[in-house]
């Protein structure tokens, strides 16, 4: 009997399949029954009877929860509601959270102070940190470490800097060389075959190197000695000229204070013997070697 029913029950359902088919109701693929959805309610009694139940009844001072809507604008004088702030608005939107804070702060600080509740930090106060020494000395070996290497990559760019701005220098300089010679070949050639009579780059060559000579004198002068040549004069001093130091000046050949006419024209007492010179000394030369070993031999 129950093999019997199933055949029946099955017979009935391809039956029913055929004609759901034959309407044009089934589709390809796989048709699964969709229950209904419940409908959904906003039970509030029966939200707020189970927030009760699991609820505590603690003291505000354990709590600390406050809910208020933000602070007057100091602007517009007025508190802006939830609807006035653009929520795409950036700026507004963050106003609108400090506002509240400020709100809050200012409705909880009293009652704290109220409860003797202390708000401020003591300036003894002392809290372990989060993270020990040797985490924080490796960090900030880290920041460190970080910061030389930025001061030597900085250091590198400058160098590169100069080194291509003095390469750029080098390389005008030469190409200026060389477009003078060219310049100055071409005349050369002009000049030889008789295209032109004039030798001015003979005349500016000359003035270049004269203007090269003194740009590098005056540079010179201007440069003055050195640290350790000027420390060597201070405590030496410079003792005067000697390279010279005899010759005659424009007010030395003008000046005939200390002459002598009598001295000057052999008027006066000769100094010495022959010539002028000797005296005394003369006088009292020593003999000769030959001189000498015949007072020996007389004397014996």
């Amino acid at each position: 009997s129950d093999s019997g029913s199933d055949s029946e029950d099955s017979s009935l359902s391809d039956s029913e399949l055929q004609e759901a088919f034959a309407r044009g109701e089934l589709k390809p693929g796989l048709n699964v029954v969709l229950e209904e959805r419940p409908k959904r309610r906003n039970d509030t009694e029966g939200l707020k009877q189970c927030l009760a139940e699991f609820s505590k009844q603690l003291s505000w001072v354990e709590r600390l929860d406050v809910t208020l809507g933000p602070v007057a604008d100091p602007v517009s004088q007025s508190a802006s509601t939830s609807d006035a702030v653009d929520p795409e608005n950036d700026f507004q939107r963050e106003m609108s959270f400090y506002r509240q804070a400020q709100a809050a702060v200012l409705e909880a600080l009293p009652r704290l102070r109220k409860l003797q509740v202390p708000t401020r930090r003591p300036d003894d106060y002392f809290a372990e940190m989060a993270k020990s020494d040797q985490q924080m000395q490796k960090i900030r070996q880290k920041l460190k470490s970080k910061q030389e290497a930025m001061e030597r990559s900085e250091k590198a760019k400058q160098l590169r800097a100069m080194r291509k701005y003095g390469k750029k220098v080098q390389v005008e300089i030469l190409q200026r060389r060389q477009k003078e010679k060219k310049n100055m070949l071409n005349a050369v050639k002009k000049y030889q075959k008789g295209l032109s009579d004039k030798l001015d780059f003979l005349d500016e060559e000359q003035t270049s190197s004269q203007g090269n000579k003194k740009g590098n004198a005056s540079q010179r002068t201007k440069k003055g000695p050195n640290a350790k040549r000027r420390y060597k004069n201070q405590k030496f001093g410079f003792g005067g000229k000697k390279k010279g130091s005899k010759w005659n000046t424009k007010e030395s050949f003008n000046d005939v204070s200390g002459f002598q006419s009598k001295v000057a024209h052999n008027k006066g007492p000769r100094k010495g013997g022959r010539g002028g010179k000797g005296g005394k000394k003369a006088l009292n030369k020593r003999p000769g070697k030959r001189a000498r070993q015949k007072m020996k031999n007389r004397a014996r």
